[in-house]
């Protein structure tokens, strides 16, 4: 990045000091380079804005392309790519002796990677691994860390040296493949990117996070790949569909089994973006008297032994979470769930096995399908895998590509690539043709040539002129050994000739018939599958989802609320509650009727509506448990209403705001602990009990909603005014001033309706209204009414 030293420099802004910074968008390096000025001299002005965008810019391609993306053409980022060629530079090859981390470290960042030296060393790390790369690009002597997620040593205790696989990125470094540019100090030249044979991207695929993007690229078989690519390269007509019999799908190190259907792979690799569902390969081990045991052999990507172990700890032995003083009915569920499955779990991995864990169950009668799925649901045995291919394209910009995308670009550079490779060599070719014809011409004029090299004060000119040579045929001559020019050389000399014309006729062929070309590429190609080329890894199998199902019978059971928040349920309808306990300073706040199969909602005073299934409230003559070890209820909200029905069950939901609405309980149902908002309130308001509205209710234009609010002002209006909403606050059901809030409401479709009333002295009342007396329109003020008492609930007329 460039620092700008501005000591006078004048910052204009278009208002008071203040710029709305742009969208991020992928960097543009050639707007930078003609907009983002170097120096500013001192009379310049700049707008703070401008200056902001360029240098986030600056810093953004900085991170882009410089440190998180891989390009398409070598599937490497700087510092592997660095990496690679200071090894290859050092002699480091496949059968070279190793040498210390160390020192490769040091060479790496003394000549090309300016940067700190752990950020080398653990790229390094990562390239040797077998467990993270599908090819490994370094041969790491001594600890490299493990599937476990064990560090790997420090550099001074570790050897290194290139795979025989690198050669698919180096063997064409020097034959003029590709640019080198200067390293940071102008000092030395580094490859601006590798001459890759193969799609590397693809191959061993990258990681990485930059500045308003990432990559996820998972590794691929080098069989498939290739296939594809010389299938693309043979016919270019052929889409990502067409591809994908030759990719199925990703490959990775660690094998596994990818049970996500063809479909949805071929969507993702349509759209370059998605996840892949993996899940662990085993075998069942059967033992002595009937006896067996699940043996995992395989495990997904991002998933190790340590960490299956950890998760099958934690719900055994489960701990409270923050904040609570006892384990929550989830944690309990779980742990009797494992208790009663797992009898023993042991990790046997060794040298020989790198992954073996043994899941022994509590039974032999245990059904294996359901043991083994209950793991998979309960631990990472089984998981999604990420897939964003965003990489650097060949027109040096960040993109998210498809797969025939990639293919095609990495053809086009591979074509590029061999063509500048045929050109260096022709070249070469021509320039050796040149120097042997001179030497022809010296071996069958022997005598001469000695005779005017003898007698001339200007050998070369007079050669040049008596032999119709070049000047640099005639240097050759002149530097020639006496030895060079026996009988025997000269057969060896017109042998080279003819070799090297004919290899000259064949680049001149290959130079210029695309075909030819193509033909080279594709044996090229199928040469590198042969020699590097093996066995897919991953099993590509649709399966399934593991998901815990647990079946339950369809029974009525009545749920009870207290005002403190204890919840229980009693099985069975139309119960006698009336010898019902509570603790001490409880009572009872709601009694709900339902069924043991549909979801409980629990709407809390702030509007977020939490789900339970009503089979799991504990039951019993006891106190219950209170709602919050259930659900993880917001701060300073409290249990108001339970409900529960089926899903196109209708509630009018109403605030002490004086605002409501209309919501299906299918709305209402959350997938998480810490709920959903269901209902939008203002500060100090609260949440007015449900009230249930029936299906015949929407249609009947005689169905009323009638209200009242603190000061006993009653207001009828008719259901059909209310919206039905899946969420927020809602229509205003009547006007309040500051000191009213909204205290009852009800749906009504009587020509009458009670209201109960309270008198001073405690006595309860019960007054019979009409309808017609108090109506109007919704959002008007209602009609304040002598009552006896102070309302206490308002239902309608039997």
């Amino acid at each position: 990045m460039t620092f700008l030293k501005m000591p006078k420099t004048r910052f204009q802004t278009a208002s008071a000091f203040s710029f709305t910074m742009p969208p991020f968008l992928p960097p543009d390096p050639i707007r930078m380079s003609q907009e983002t000025p170097s120096v500013l001299s001192e009379n310049d002005t700049l707008i703070l804005g401008q200056y902001a965008e360029r240098a986030y810019l600056e810093y953004a391609m900085s991170v882009v392309k410089g440190r998180a993306l891989p390009e398409v053409s070598d599937g490497q980022k700087p510092v592997q790519r660095r990496i690679l060629y200071a090894m290859r530079d050092m002699g480091l090859t496949a059968g070279a002796k190793p040498v210390k981390s160390a020192r490769v470290v040091g060479e790496i960042l003394g000549k090309y990677h300016p940067h700190g030296d752990s950020s080398a060393y653990e790229a390094m790390v990562r390239m040797a691994q077998d467990f993270t790369l599908r090819y490994p690009l370094i041969d790491g002597i001594g600890n490299f860390g493990s599937r476990d997620g064990d560090g790997a040593a420090a550099m001074r205790y570790t050897e290194a040296r290139l795979t025989p696989i690198a050669e698919l990125l180096l063997s064409e470094i020097h034959q003029g493949t590709v640019d080198f540019v200067p390293n940071y100090d102008g000092a030395f030249e580094e490859p601006a990117m590798l001459p890759a044979r193969l799609p590397m991207v693809l191959l061993n695929g990258a990681s990485g996070i930059a500045v308003g993007m990432a990559t996820e690229i998972p590794p691929h078989n080098l069989g498939e790949v290739t296939q594809a690519a010389i299938a693309l390269l043979k016919k270019p007509h052929l889409e990502t569909a067409d591809l994908m019999e030759f990719i199925p799908a990703p490959d990775f190190a660690g094998g596994g089994q990818i049970i996500t259907p063809a479909a949805d792979l071929r969507q993702i690799y349509e759209t370059g973006k998605g996840s892949v569902r993996v899940r662990a390969r085993y075998e069942i081990e059967r033992l002595a008297r009937g006896q067996w045991r699940v043996i995992v052999t395989e495990l997904p990507p991002n998933t190790n032994a340590a960490k299956i172990l950890a998760e099958i700890e934690e719900q055994t032995n489960p701990k409270p979470k923050a904040g609570k003083k006892q384990l929550n009915q989830d944690q309990l569920n779980t742990k009797k769930l494992m208790l009663d499955l797992i009898d023993r779990v042991r990790d046997e991995s060794d040298g020989e096995h790198p992954v073996r864990l043994v899941f022994e169950p509590k039974s032999s009668r245990t059904d294996t399908d359901a043991f083994i799925n209950t793991l998979m649901a309960q631990t990472s045995l089984e998981g999604n895998v990420l897939m964003n291919l965003v990489m650097m394209g060949l027109d040096n910009r960040p993109a998210q590509k498809n797969l025939k995308t990639i293919l095609q670009e990495w053809l086009d550079f591979r074509v590029v690539t061999v063509t500048r490779r045929l050109k260096f060599r022709l070249s070469q070719v021509e320039k050796r043709l040149h120097i042997l014809e001179g030497r022809l011409k010296v071996f069958l004029h022997i005598d001469e040539v000695i005779k005017v090299i003898r007698e001339s004060d200007d050998p070369k000119t007079d050669l040049m002129a008596a032999f119709g040579l070049t000047e640099i045929q005639a240097e050759d001559i002149l530097e020639i050994r006496l030895r060079q020019l026996a009988r025997l050389e000269g057969f060896k000399l017109e042998k080279e000739l003819n070799e090297l014309r004919e290899e000259q006729g064949r680049l001149n062929i290959l130079l210029g018939d695309e075909n030819e070309k193509k033909k080279l590429i594709i044996k090229e190609m199928q040469a590198d599958m042969k020699q590097y080329g093996d066995e897919r890894r991953t099993l590509v199998e649709e399966a399934g989802r593991a998901v815990l199902t647990q079946t339950t019978a369809d029974e009525p059971v009545t749920l009870i609320l207290s005002e403190k928040g204890w919840i229980r349920s009693r099985a069975g309808h139309n119960l006698d509650l009336s010898q019902t306990a509570f603790k001490e300073g409880d009572r009872l706040k709601q009694t709900l009727e339902g069924r043991t199969v549909q979801p409980v909602i629990i709407l809390d005073t702030l509007g977020r509506t939490y789900t339970l299934d009503a089979a799991e409230i504990p039951g019993g003559r006891g106190d219950g448990v209170p709602v919050s070890s259930l659900i993880e209820l917001q701060n300073g909200a409290k249990p108001a209403a339970m409900l529960t029905g089926v899903p196109e069950q209708h509630y009018l939901l109403a605030g002490s705001g004086g605002y409501g609405f209309i919501a299906k309980l299918a709305d209402m149902v959350s997938r998480n602990k810490n709920g959903k908002v269901l209902m939008t309130l203002d500060a100090g308001e609260t949440v007015l009990p449900p009230v249930p509205v029936y299906a015949s209710s929407l249609i009947n234009p005689d169905c009323k909603v009638v209200l009242a609010d603190s000061g006993n002002r009653l207001l009828a209006f008719p259901l059909g005014e209310l919206k039905v909403m899946p969420k927020g606050r809602g229509l205003q059901l009547t006007p309040l001033s500051d000191d009213l809030r909204l205290e009852h409401i009800a749906v009504v479709s009587t020509p009458e309706f009670i209201v109960e009333s309270v008198g001073k002295r405690g006595a309860a009342h019960q007054e019979k209204l009409r309808i017609q007396d108090i109506a109007g329109k919704r959002s008007r003020k209602g009609k304040v009414l002598e009552l006896s008492g102070r309302l206490k609930n308002i239902r309608g007329a039997d």
